[in-house]
């Protein structure tokens, strides 16, 4: 089966489209080499999948005939991220809040002097 495929038929991609995309931008891996949509993937394989700044790591278990349910898909993989990686994006969430709220607009001029002058020193 296709990479682009499988990954769409794992629902790890809305589209088989957005799957081939993210191929040939090289956030597919499997076994570390990056990879064209059109590869084969076979069982026992590790695919590292980088989305939404995640490396997901996910071991190929079986190969499904055609898209599967939400409830089935670990029937044919197996998820082996290490959890540091969500840790890591959280940190990230949290750092871009600290000093704006969400939706306040653009930055005043005082708060542009402030960023300016704390770049300085």
């Amino acid at each position: 089966m296709r990479i682009d495929k499988y990954l769409w038929c794992i629902r790890i991609f809305k589209t088989r489209s957005i799957a081939t995309e993210a191929c040939k931008k090289g956030h597919i891996k499997i076994n570390g080499a990056s990879i064209k949509p059109s590869k084969e993937v076979f069982n026992n394989e590790l695919l590292v999948i980088r989305k939404n700044q995640i490396n997901y790591e996910i071991v190929v278990l079986d190969l499904p005939k055609s898209r599967v349910g939400a409830k089935l898909v670990d029937l044919y993989r197996k998820d082996v991220t290490p959890k540091e990686a969500f840790e890591s994006q959280d940190l990230l969430k949290f750092s871009k809040d600290y000093y704006r709220k969400k939706g306040s607009g653009r930055p005043t001029k005082k708060d542009r002097r402030d960023i300016d002058n704390y770049s300085e020193e």
